[in-house]
Order: C-alpha cells, then sequence, then structure tokens
C-alpha cells in the first residue's frame, strides 16, 4: 500500500495538500538554508524524499514540499489511504458491475416474481452509502499495520503459550524451554521445533489476514528474534506496566503459569495470569545476593514438583554450593 500512496501522492495528493492546506509563509526574519540561492520550498523543507520501492522512483514535484503536511504526517496519510480505499472501491464496483450488467447479467431475471421494484438503483444507493463507511474502518489496517501485528501476535502467542502449558501438551513440547529456570540469552531459542514453530506461527499468518508491507515484514521478523532474546537476557531494564520486559518473562521461567504474552502484559491482566515483578527485581545487588536466591528457590523447587514431578535437571557446582 506504500507504493500505491507514493503513485497518488505524486499525482494528487500533493497538488490538493498544498492548495488545500499550504504550509504558513516563514517569518522575515527565519535563516535562509546553507545553499542561499536555493529558494525552493524544498530547500525550506525537514521531510526528504525515499521510495517506497526499489523498483519505482518517482521525483516529487515542487508542490510536494509545499503543504503543512509533508508525506509522512499521519494524519495526512489516514486521510489518503481512506479517500483511496473509498474511491478505489467506487470505481471496481462500477466499472465491473457496468460491465457484467452489460455483457453477462440475463435481463429476463427482471421478470421474476421476488425481483423488487426499481432494485438496479436501491443496490446502487446501499452499496454507496456502504463504501465510505467500509472505508473509514478499512483504512487504519493500512496506517497501523505495526500496532496491528504487535496486537494480533501477542493475543495468539498469549493462547499458544497457555496451550502449551497444558498438562496433555507441556511435557512433550514445552518443558524443554522451561528446563532454563533462570534463562541467558542463548535460552531464547532453546526449546523443542514444534514449540518454536507453534509460537512463531502468529508471526506468518498476520499477513495472509492484514496488509503487511514486505520489508515491514522482514524488519519484523527480525526485531521479533531480537525480543526473543532481549526478554531471556536478564537485564531488568524497564518495570513498565505494559511492556512485558526481561523481569516478567524471568518470572515466567521460575513460576511457569504466569507471563504468557510475548509484547505486553494486557492479556495476561485480561486472562489473570499477569505476575507484576517486584521491586528488588530491579535492584542489582538485591537481586545477585545468595539470600535472595535461596528465598527464591525455595518457592521454584515447590512448583518445579507440583508441575514437572521429580526434577531432572543438572545443576552446576557453585550453583548447588549456593544453595546449600
Amino acid at each position: 500500500m506504500d507504493v500505491v500512496l507514493e503513485v497518488v501522492d505524486t499525482f494528487i495528493a500533493d497538488y490538493a495538500y498544498s492548495y488545500f492546506h499550504p504550509k504558513p509563509p516563514a517569518p522575515y526574519d527565519f535563516p535562509s538554508p546553507s545553499n542561499s540561492t536555493d529558494t525552493s520550498a524544498k530547500a525550506f523543507s525537514t521531510w526528504t524524499y525515499k521510495p517506497a520501492t526499489q523498483f519505482i522512483t518517482l521525483e516529487p514535484a515542487e508542490e510536494a514540499y509545499m503543504s503543512a503536511w509533508d508525506r509522512d504526517n499521519p494524519l495526512r496519510q489516514a486521510l489518503t489511504l481512506y479517500l483511496i480505499t473509498w474511491i478505489f472501491g467506487l470505481l471496481v464496483y462500477f466499472i465491473v458491475a457496468t460491465l457484467s450488467y452489460i455483457f453477462i447479467f440475463d435481463k429476463r431475471t427482471f421478470d421474476h416474481p421476488r425481483f423488487i421494484k426499481n432494485q438496479v438503483r436501491l443496490e446502487i444507493i446501499a452499496a454507496n452509502k456502504a463504501m465510505p463507511v467500509m472505508a473509514i474502518i478499512t483504512a487504519p489496517f493500512f496506517l497501523l499495520e505495526m500496532v496491528l501485528f504487535l496486537l494480533f501476535t501477542d493475543f495468539c502467542i498469549y493462547w499458544a503459550h497457555r496451550w502449551l502449558h497444558h498438562r496433555l501438551v507441556y511435557k512433550y513440547l514445552h518443558k524443554l524451554h522451561h528446563k532454563w529456570i533462570m534463562p541467558t540469552p542463548f535460552a531464547s531459542h532453546a526449546f523443542h521445533p514444534l514449540d518454536g514453530f507453534t509460537q512463531s506461527l502468529p508471526y506468518h499468518i498476520f499477513p495472509f489476514i492484514f496488509p503487511l508491507q514486505k520489508m515491514a515484514y522482514v524488519a519484523l521478523f527480525v526485531f521479533v528474534n531480537l525480543w526473543s532474546v532481549m526478554i531471556h537476557d536478564g537485564e531488568y531494564l524497564t518495570n513498565n506496566p505494559v511492556v512485558n520486559g526481561a523481569a516478567c518473562h524471568s518470572l515466567h521461567h521460575s513460576r511457569f503459569e504466569v507471563n504468557y504474552g510475548q509484547f505486553f502484559t494486557g492479556f495476561d491482566r485480561m486472562g489473570g495470569t499477569y505476575l507484576m515483578p517486584e521491586q528488588w527485581m530491579f535492584e542489582r545487588n538485591m537481586k545477585m545476593s545468595e539470600g535472595r536466591w535461596k528465598k527464591e528457590i525455595e518457592k521454584v523447587d515447590e512448583l518445579i514438583e507440583e508441575i514437572e514431578g521429580k526434577d531432572n535437571r543438572t545443576y552446576g557446582s557453585s550453583s548447588t554450593k549456593k544453595t546449600q
């Protein structure tokens, strides 16, 4: 959709926005650009043109720099996408429906006893009423693809993760990942192949349902893998009530059946599985103290016995010494 947006901006929207919402004139004492001989609107603009794709370059006209809303303005993008969705939908509707009506539709249908009086006119009126409303509902999907990606995948992973903790599934698929009570960054991808595949499915399903630019898909794929490492690195940088950071996920490894979310805490809160990290977790000396470890181990061992039964982990000599 970003390519379509660039084409519309180049040939239509730049001219429309520069006319209906022009950039206000600069004050008389406004400093000149570094190149004093260049007095074009581009020289005074902070917006820089970047092609939406490497295959097409549409050099913007002067009008692209003359609107108070440049191409990156979210309000402008929302309005343009709405108009594209509405107008394009109307064009497709009238062109295709008219051709079908002329060349394919059997006119004997008019004689059917259940054919409504003035039906064609009524159908067109109903379609014209529906399309602008449908466009309002549809346009945000184009603009908010990143946010939708995070919310959609977080929701799906939350439930996939809970399913992996079901007593009939956990032992065979997810138990390996919970072998790491105190995870390191290398634990991020240390799981059963089917476990990893199950939790990755939402990322691959999303583009089949919602529009997602291909480079954005690649960027988000990289981000997801980076995030997976970061929430296993043991550095509790944020105690944000919304973000499911490393502190939240470390509690999932030690408390097992809490904090299933990937990015946010919202679905855990709604599902009654959210456990807020305690303040001591963000104090480095307290977090690494032997006294705190002993208290935590008591809780962890109880949960291991309750959920897994016998603990088959082989702990290092240093950790054994510290817990004795």
